[in-house]
């Protein structure tokens, strides 16, 4: 038996060690972490390794730590869940997916989550949208008017709006969600509190030198500056055409032609994205679209099933845990290659991926170290 985890680690922090004891703690079974690899849900290089932030996961309480293909790691809320998910129902062990929300209310959560798919609500978020309005917005006001202030006040938290979606995807396994209260420190706060901090904060401490010790039980030697990226991404940007750029995930409604200006406008990924953003299309989502443009990652490509996990690490019982996986178990990304196909197609993309991600360093790091990095055991 078995609990899941989708997760970042970006890096791996006192909060995710907290969530992962508490999991632990209640449901008493090894944790599956489904970890985003080189780039993140926020459309940013990841801060460090995805092996380090593997080894600081195991060593930490996490069992298992799988890649979640950057072809998902890289989509809005709705796909990161759905693709977490379709691996952690891949395991026949896997008994629930656990996660951190600001509500820590499973069942409030699961209300708001069959809210979110009511046809009334819908069809009110449509007529707003209709009108200009911008998404996250017009679905909290939606559900608001139909279910109440106390359902729809969860969609106005980051978190809790992550795990609606998890409840969703989670819909027809038989796997059950178990929430954990946040602690500490809102998402994203620039403010730390008692050994607690935000991934964000945290990142930002690395990038500015500063000791973040107290706030995660490693800090890596070396991490990424996404700004080391731009040149390439405007190489690619002024390189692509308005047909190609069309073809990104996400894009639609002439965005194309935005981004496009942007790229011969502008000179650093900031400034596109604040060039490009409108009303519907976020900073986060120009982010993920910016990413894609980036690696070459097309529309087609979130339409590619998962047919496989790609392990980066284990302890004694979490190599246990994968005779109980119906997929492609992906040890060596030459042997995944080898099985053609499917997983051939989403794991080229993860090692571009990997190769992209060593030349935001301050000193790139080789390409290729997806074919010499052993996974970690512990």
């Amino acid at each position: 038996m078995a609990t899941a985890v989708i997760c970042e680690f970006n890096p791996f922090h006192n909060g995710h060690k907290y969530l992962l004891e508490s999991a632990k703690k209640v449901l008493k079974e090894p944790i599956i972490a489904i970890m985003s690899g080189s780039f993140t849900q926020r459309g940013e290089v990841a801060v460090c390794d995805k092996f380090v932030r593997a080894k600081s996961a195991l060593e930490n309480g996490a069992d298992l730590v799988l890649e979640l293909p950057v072809v998902f790691s890289l989509s809005g809320a709705e796909g990161f869940a759905r693709a977490g998910v379709a691996i952690a129902s891949a395991f026949d062990c896997t008994n629930h997916l656990a996660f951190g929300s600001e509500s820590g209310d499973c069942e409030l959560l699961k209300r708001s989550a069959n809210a979110v798919c009511d046809e009334r609500v819908q069809a009110l978020v449509r007529d707003g949208m209709k009108n200009g309005g911008y998404y996250p917005r017009e679905l909290e006001s939606a559900v608001k008017a139909v279910f109440g202030d106390g359902v729809s006040s969860v969609l106005c938290k980051p978190n809790n709006i992550l795990a609606v979606e998890y409840i969703k995807a989670l819909s027809g396994t038989s796997v059950e969600p178990f929430s954990v209260a946040r602690t500490g420190v809102a998402h994203d706060s620039r403010i730390a509190g008692e050994g607690f901090a935000s991934a964000s904060h945290i990142r930002e401490m690395l990038r500015n030198g500063e000791n973040a010790k107290k706030y995660a039980p490693y800090v890596p030697d070396e991490i990424t500056f996404s700004e080391n990226l731009d040149r390439p991404l405007l190489y690619r940007l002024r390189t692509m055409t308005r047909e190609e750029i069309s073809k990104l995930p996400d894009v639609g409604e002439g965005l194309e032609n935005r981004i496009a200006d942007a790229a011969m406008q502008c000179s650093t990924s900031a400034e596109i994205a604040d060039f490009v953003k409108t009303k519907r299309y976020t900073h986060a989502r120009i982010r993920r679209i910016l990413a894609c443009a980036l690696l070459g990652i097309e529309k087609a490509h979130t339409q590619i099933p998962i047919e496989y996990v790609r392990v980066l690490g284990f302890t004694k019982d979490g190599a246990e845990l994968l005779k109980d996986c119906r997929l492609n178990v992906v040890t060596s990304a030459i042997a995944g290659l080898k099985i053609g196909g499917s997983t051939k197609a989403l794991l080229e993309k993860d090692i571009s991926a990997y190769n992209i991600s060593a030349l935001a360093y301050r000193v790139p790091k080789k390409g290729g170290l997806d074919f010499t990095t052993q996974i970690v055991k512990i």
